[in-house]
């Protein structure tokens, strides 16, 4: 029985030499296991093609009239009734918005008055003249009585001068509470509604003027140097390529845009036909020397430092890196490329938005289609 206590006292020691060796196992393997794995996205790729050295050009456009006039009131007011909508042809005189009139009415009325007041007194000093210069001519008054009648004459005149401009200004403030077209064309925007209060000069009705359309493009800063002078230009509505019509460059923005870094051509049309209606969307081809272009996916184009940019996949590290480039011409599915890419190049197309510099990679199904060429 005396020993008894040595024993419990063995075994407990034993049993917490046993508990520790344990933890501090476990915390030896916890500190050998291998970090996780980098994570790798999925994403889809196509792959430069060989250029084809065409030397034509396309790029999208709209169909707009080459003058818009934009319609607003002289004076400020509350808009009462809008006479057109967007689509509405208008003719030159046709009545487009009006003003309520009641503040214009009624200094109308006040002028009126005024100027009734002004010829009452002028029928008084003209027949106070006429009295006095009978009376001078006879030596029955004096002089100066006379020529204080002459000037009573003058100011009353003066007087009724000045109310009839007065009434005049009323009136026309008051014709200007109608708004009316001043050409014939089409209403392409409004500005403001019915019980709006509108101020003098704000856009109430925009117009685009019959007559001649532009064909309006945007394109890179290197197309425009390498353009031909005065090019012929075939341009075809989009939704039916054998609607065509030809043009010759119009107007050529002198600085580019500060988003996309291309620039605005306006390019006359030659008798276009019915088909290209305003806002009608249009291709326009252009021949130009030696330039070849490659198009990708509109998808695939980033903005990396406030420049266009695509995705590289290298196929070795199967990591991405950014790639600028230029562009010639960008719509809604296609960007045509000036320079940045070369044949043999893995673009990114999908997923764009999900990837970092080093970024590791797993290439999906592979477009095989190549994507030189110039034509977009």
């Amino acid at each position: 029985m005396v020993n008894c206590p040595s024993m419990f006292r063995g075994a407990t020691f034993a049993t917490l030499s046993v508990a520790v060796c344990g933890v501090a196992l476990l915390s030896s393997c916890q500190r050998a296991a291998e970090p996780p794995a980098p994570e790798v996205r999925p994403v889809r790729t196509i792959t430069v093609g060989k250029l084809d050295g065409r030397n034509e050009i396309s790029f999208s456009g709209t169909v707009q009239a080459q003058t818009e006039a934009n319609q607003a009131f002289r004076i400020d007011g509350r808009l009462v009734d809008r006479a057109v909508s967007v689509g509405d042809l208008v003719r030159p005189g046709q009545l487009l918005a009006r003003l309520d009139p009641a503040n214009e009415q009624s200094a109308v009325q006040a002028a009126q008055a005024q100027l009734n007041a002004a010829r009452a007194r002028l029928d008084e000093a003209r027949s106070n003249y006429a009295r006095q210069k009978g009376l001078v001519a006879e030596r029955a008054t004096a002089r100066a009585i006379f020529e204080q009648a002459e000037a009573a004459l003058r100011s009353a005149e003066a007087g009724v001068e000045t109310a009839q401009s007065q009434l005049t200004q009323s009136q026309n403030r008051l014709s200007y509470t109608r708004l009316v077209s001043d050409a014939e064309g089409i209403v392409t925007a409004t500005g403001a509604e019915p019980g709006e209060v509108v101020g003098a000069g704000r856009m109430v009705v925009q117009i685009a003027k019959q007559g001649g359309r532009d064909a309006v493009f945007d394109v890179s800063g290197r197309v425009r140097d390498v353009a031909p002078r005065n090019p012929k230009i075939t341009v075809a509505l989009a939704t039916d390529r054998s609607v065509t019509a030809t043009g010759r460059v119009r107007e050529v923005a002198p600085r580019a845009d500060p988003v996309t870094g291309t620039f605005r051509v306006r390019v006359a049309l030659a008798d276009p036909p019915p088909g290209m209606r305003l806002g009608a969307t249009v291709v326009g081809s252009m021949v130009l020397p030696g330039v070849a272009q490659i198009s990708i996916p509109s998808s695939a184009l980033v903005r990396s430092e406030r420049k266009p940019s695509v995705w590289l996949v290298d196929p070795k590290a199967m990591t991405v890196s950014a790639r600028p480039v230029e562009i010639a011409t960008v719509d809604a599915s296609q960007v045509v490329v000036a320079s940045g890419l070369a044949p043999g190049d893995l673009v990114v197309t999908a997923g764009v938005q999900a990837l970092r510099p080093g970024q590791k990679v797993r290439l999906l199904a592979q477009t095989a289609a190549a994507t030189g060429g110039s034509k977009q």
